[in-house]
């Protein structure tokens, strides 16, 4: 890269409002989040530099609220993360491009024709009625996403609806939605999927990964990466909530709320008691944290609601499925059509067994055998012959 070329990249950081220090942090911060030290800023900085414009991306959207995309765009001024994603290549973005109609159709398929991108997806895969659950200029959009996966030099699920199917594959799933591993999984198709759940999911860690795929360690080797059996980097999903709670203290000292409202919360005892579900749900959400690390669930008063928790692969075990009702410490049991609690399951098996202990002994009194008692030996003849007794 030239002078030249140096001078301008920073000219283009400087007119939205991002100085030189301002871009130097978030390189530390893409440093941190793909586990780097500080050493490698100038590096990153250097290869976000060069790869500017230069590396394709795509993000697309399955039926989704745009969340995601809410929690790229929507942060306090100015938001270097979203700047360095408008200097990438991103030829296609649905929600927040310029471009509209046939105009955009065109950018994305000649992309798409070319190969090499990234697909960042966002939301989930609707299959119901015949793909029609979801059209995209006028087709079901499940018919171009064979082709948009295949062509791919890797994939980036991002948000729980990608990952798992979220909300809209939640039960009883009218629209037979899935996330991007499960269909890539049934059309065989072997392009690299990295999962990043949550609801929405967290800027930083999206702006992480495409440094890292796109620039530093480029598209042909997608192994480096530390993936857990669901397809997410470990250096964010490889602890949970509970690890890093700020409110960790309390569980331990057993100080829990009870009731929204009460002096315990006022105190910020733990959450877990209200149906938190921080000890299974694995980020690094009490570090990172939202908005320019202002704030997460936990800290603005909310129980963990579990939305990092995922099982692409498993029908029926996205997070919504599995982590509601969240505000109750028990999930849901499914007994064929009907969903219960784990205490109501209790209670009746335990009011069944009462029942069938009266039903017995109705049956015994009736018969008879508890009158008077059953007869017994004042002692056992193998004690009488051992003891010398009568």
């Amino acid at each position: 890269m030239t002078n030249e070329d140096h001078d301008t990249f920073y000219s283009k950081l400087e007119l939205r409002g991002v100085t030189r220090r301002d871009f130097l942090k978030f390189c530390g911060s893409v440093a941190a989040m793909v586990g780097l030290t500080e050493a490698a800023i100038p590096q990153i900085a250097a290869a976000v530099e060069k790869g500017s414009k230069l590396a394709p991306a795509l993000w697309i959207n399955g039926g989704a609220c745009t969340g995601c995309t809410e929690s790229m765009a929507q942060a306090d001024y100015p938001d270097v993360a979203t700047v360095v994603l408008e200097l990438l290549s991103f030829d296609y973005f649905e929600t927040i491009m310029m471009a509209q109609g046939e105009d955009a159709e065109k950018a994305k398929a000649a992309v798409i024709s070319k190969g090499g991108y990234v697909c960042v997806f966002e939301g989930t895969i609707m299959r119901g009625f015949d793909g029609n659950a979801l059209r995209v200029a006028g087709k079901p959009q499940i018919e171009e996403l064979p082709e948009l996966f295949k062509n791919a030099a890797a994939i980036l699920a991002v948000g729980s609806c990608a990952v798992d199917g979220g909300w809209v594959a939640a039960r009883p799933n009218p629209a037979d939605g899935i996330g991007v591993m499960q269909f890539c999984k049934d059309e065989g198709i072997t392009t690299p999927v990295i999962n990043l759940p949550t609801c929405p999911v967290n800027p930083e860690w999206v702006v992480a990964m495409v440094v890292d795929v796109l620039l530093l360690g480029g598209l042909e080797d997608l192994t480096r990466f530390d993936l857990d059996d669901f397809g997410r980097p470990k250096l964010i999903f490889g602890q949970s909530i509970h690890d890093n709670c700020p409110r960790r203290g309390h569980f331990e000292n057993g100080e829990f709320v009870y009731e929204f409202g009460s002096p315990e919360e006022v105190k910020n005892y733990c959450l877990y008691a209200m149906g938190c579900k921080g000890p299974q749900t694995f980020t690094n959400c009490p570090i990172v944290r939202w908005n320019k690390r202002a704030s997460w669930c936990v800290e603005s008063g909310a129980p963990c609601i579990g939305c990092g928790s995922a099982d692409p692969l498993k029908p029926g075990g996205n997070w919504v499925d599995v982590g509601t009702p969240f505000l109750n410490r028990h999930k849901d049991i499914r007994i064929g059509d009907m969903l219960t609690q784990p205490p109501v399951v209790g209670a009746a098996v335990g009011a069944a067994a009462v029942a069938a202990l009266a039903i017995h002994g109705l049956g015994m009194k009736a018969a008879g055998r508890m009158d008077g008692g059953a007869p017994f030996e004042e002692m056992k003849d193998h004690d009488r012959k051992k003891g010398g007794g009568k």
